[in-house]
């Protein structure tokens, strides 16, 4: 799960997908109380961290305050070594695909463009929409975020920018291989077929699309390439 704290608890901002977490129907927005009997008021986040990690195959019960639940929520999980799939992708119906990203990861962009290229083959046809769902994806490494928005966007469109009075503060990342690449020597995304840059397209998010999500979300927004839905 990704968290962040709030009022002294620990705030679920997503469970990430095909984990223990996932499965057991922990949501997003779920203040985690307790872990097994520890009250988590006065932890830290990494404090909170450390309890919940562990060794695969031992057991962590987690007590959850939701939203619209008068009592707390006991949910016991057995840990895992966690294993996710960045980019998921299928057909809609004809014509029409959909592409869900989980997390942001080290091969994001590699993954969205075999995506891509795997959906225009089960096509046998130019797509005419796009389904990008981010609901629930916390985010992840930022290069991963500048190379999905670069799949869709005009070569050296701005996907993201900092500012700050250090020099070393401004910084611009544009749909440009420099700034996505981080080292690869293959550009996963520079085969994917052209109309892909226009073809119309929905970004599905919710309370749980966060970082690297709002990113791009944004990114595609500013440039009119996506409606944003949630």
């Amino acid at each position: 799960i990704e968290i962040g704290s709030e009022d002294g608890l620990v705030k679920v901002i997503a469970p990430i997908e095909d984990t223990p977490a996932f499965r057991a129907g922990i949501k997003s927005g779920d203040l985690i109380v307790k872990i097994d009997e520890v009250s988590v008021r006065g932890l830290s986040i990494n404090e909170a961290v450390k309890r919940m990690r562990g060794k695969p195959g031992t057991k962590v019960t987690l007590t959850l305050a939701r939203k619209g639940e008068s009592k707390p929520l006991v949910v016991p999980l057995t840990r895992a070594v966690i294993k996710t799939k960045s980019v998921k992708f299928k057909m809609l119906e004809a014509d029409y695909g959909y592409i869900r990203i989980t997390q942001f990861q080290e091969h994001s962009t590699a993954d969205l463009g075999k995506a891509l290229e795997g959906l225009y083959k089960q096509n046998k046809a130019p797509l005419k929409g796009i389904v990008l769902d981010l609901r629930n994806d916390p985010g992840g490494l930022l290069h991963g975020a500048v190379g999905v928005s670069a799949a869709f966007l005009p070569p050296k469109a701005l996907v993201v920018s900092t500012d700050g009075r250090a020099d070393d503060a401004k910084r611009k990342y544009l749909a440009v291989p420099d700034d996505y690449l981080r080292g690869a020597r293959e550009d996963f995304i520079r085969n994917v077929p052209a109309s892909i840059k226009s073809v119309p397209m929905v970004v599905l998010v919710n309370g749980g699309s966060a970082s690297a999500s709002e990113i791009v979300a944004g990114a595609l927004q500013d440039h009119k390439r996506a409606v944003v839905m949630g």
